[in-house]
This record gives structure tokens, C-alpha cells and sequence, in this order.
């Protein structure tokens, strides 16, 4: 098991996840937003949840950057994390009800769940969650966006890790230490497994385009036929048609054409490649996620 450091960064200003079954990013945020307000109406009761949809002003909304470190072999991982909310954390004020959102394979975690496409309406999940009232967590996984590159694939069960080395930094800012989340895609893996291991840090979990047995799906029945390069290779080719590919592969026609060039623009800063461990998961090792054992309402 890794061991957790807190460290953190410099806070200053920042800034769609691969799915496979998405129609269009907007379409996902439409359907997390609604789980958002059911999620704020249920905790509605509570002095410290500002149940609220309507837009919030950039301006209003506050931002941070944190590191966690795992250890592995004696080696230190570095995981960038991002957090929003409405305002500056004060001493003393009660705390807020936590979401961490989960990134899933190709696409890290600002670009996913924090994108910027100017002229083109909201499109980051962590401002209309934050407008919500929540708290809003999410991380770079290893070998992706800010956080190490190492000689691992990053598969669901480092990714489990990933999230067990950054609660304790969650924790120790927010005065919470349970915490909502949201995975999407592999992300759902990634929480939907984390949730097993560690059901006492999960209070809500919501799965999108959470992929159980892998039975039925046409773009993992696609995937499967790299099979042998995801065994051979722990990183894999990651371009812009690759990111244009995400929004024109199930229902072509249904997303702003502006949005996979805004995500192809943050997310290539990154790099041309990506990891191969949640691809050969998802097409080699199914089902990672085991429902009866968890005790989380799901969604």
C-alpha cells in the first residue's frame, strides 16, 4: 500500500474524458449537473451546502493546486491536484460538502473536468459544481497531465492508489473525511474500485459511462483488437484526431466543433502520448468493480 505525504503547491488561477458510449460533452455535463443537484438536494438540510443552479462568476470562484506523493519501490510519485469553490477558505468557517471528480484514460484532469472554451458557453464541470456549493477535488493521475512520469502503465489498481495517497490531503484541507464522487469512464473504475478499499472515505458515487463487464460495447470490442500492443507497450499514441475522435465516434454531429480543439489544445501540452493500463484493463480484465460489495448508493 502507498504511503501518503502532504505537500503543496503554489495556489494560483487554472483553467471532456474519454467515454465509451458518450453522445457529446455537453450532454455529459448536462447529466452531471442534474446528478449535482441531486446530490445538493439531498444534502440540502445541511447549513453548509449552498444548493444553487444558476451561473457563478468566474471572478467568485476560488482555486487551488496541491501535491500528493506515493511512494512505490522507495520512489516518490508526485499527483497534482486542483481544487475550486466559491471564495478563499476562511479559518474557522464550517466546511463544505467535498466532490472529487475522477478522470478516465486519455484525457487528464483539468482538460476533462475544467476546460475553457471561450465564446462557447460552461464547460467546466468543477465551476457549475462549485456554484452548487460543493468543494470540488480533482487529480491528475500518475503519468498524466502535471503529475510523474514513471515506468508504469497506470492501470485501474495504481489509479486506486493514486486516490488513497490524495484523500489525506483532501482531508486535512476541507475538514471533511468523507467525500462524494465522480468518475467517468475508466475514472468510474477508478472510484467505483477505490469505494471497495476504502468505503469509509465514499459518501455519494456517481459512475458515468461506467463500464462493468465490458459485454456489448462496440468501441471496447474495437479497443480489443490492440490488445497485444496494451500488453506490450505501457504508453500508447495520443494526437488530436485521437481527441476529435472522442466526440465523433459514437453520434458525429452532436458536439460544438469548437470543444474537442479547445481539449486538444490543453490536453496536448501534455504530450502525444498516454498510458496503456486502463485500455488493457478495460479490454483484458473485467469486471474490476464488484456492486455487492460496495454499500454506496450509485448513479
Amino acid at each position: 500500500m502507498s504511503s501518503p505525504r502532504i505537500d503543496k503547491r503554489d495556489r494560483s488561477p487554472s483553467q471532456r474524458a474519454d467515454a465509451p458510449h458518450a453522445s457529446s460533452r455537453r450532454a455529459v455535463l448536462a447529466a452531471a449537473a442534474s446528478a449535482a443537484g441531486g446530490i445538493a438536494a439531498a444534502m440540502a438540510t445541511s447549513p453548509s451546502t449552498n444548493a444553487q443552479a444558476a451561473p457563478v462568476p468566474a471572478a467568485d470562484i476560488w482555486s487551488g493546486e496541491y501535491w500528493a506523493i506515493k511512494q512505490r519501490a522507495g520512489a516518490e510519485i508526485r499527483l497534482a491536484l486542483y481544487r475550486k469553490r466559491l471564495g478563499a477558505p476562511a479559518p474557522g468557517e464550517a466546511s463544505r460538502p467535498v466532490l472529487f471528480l475522477v478522470h478516465g484514460s486519455s484525457i487528464s484532469a483539468r482538460p476533462s473536468f475544467d476546460l475553457s472554451v471561450p465564446g462557447h458557453g460552461e464547460y467546466s464541470l468543477m465551476n457549475v459544481f462549485a456554484g452548487y456549493g460543493f468543494d470540488v477535488w480533482t487529480m491528475d493521475h500518475e503519468n498524466y497531465g502535471s503529475s510523474s512520469r514513471t515506468e508504469s502503465n497506470s492501470d485501474i489498481a495504481s489509479g486506486v492508489e493514486d486516490l488513497r495517497a490524495a484523500v489525506p490531503i483532501v482531508a486535512r484541507e476541507t475538514g471533511r473525511s468523507q467525500f462524494h464522487f465522480l468518475g467517468e469512464s475508466s475514472g468510474a473504475l477508478r472510484a467505483g474500485a477505490f469505494a471497495m478499499v476504502a468505503p469509509e472515505r465514499v459518501g455519494r458515487l456517481a459512475l458515468s459511462a461506467f463500464t462493468w463487464t465490458g459485454r456489448g460495447s462496440p468501441t471496447l470490442a474495437k479497443r480489443g483488437e490492440a490488445l497485444a500492443f496494451f500488453r506490450a507497450n505501457i504508453r500508447r499514441p495520443r494526437d488530436r484526431d485521437m481527441v476529435r475522435s472522442i466526440f465523433t465516434r459514437d453520434k458525429p454531429g452532436t458536439s460544438d466543433p469548437a470543444v474537442p480543439e479547445a481539449l486538444a489544445d490543453a490536453e496536448l501540452a501534455f504530450g502525444d502520448t498516454i498510458p496503456t493500463g486502463t485500455y488493457l484493463d478495460m479490454t483484458a480484465n473485467l469486471p474490476l468493480v464488484d456492486p455487492t460489495r460496495s454499500r454506496h448508493r450509485c448513479c
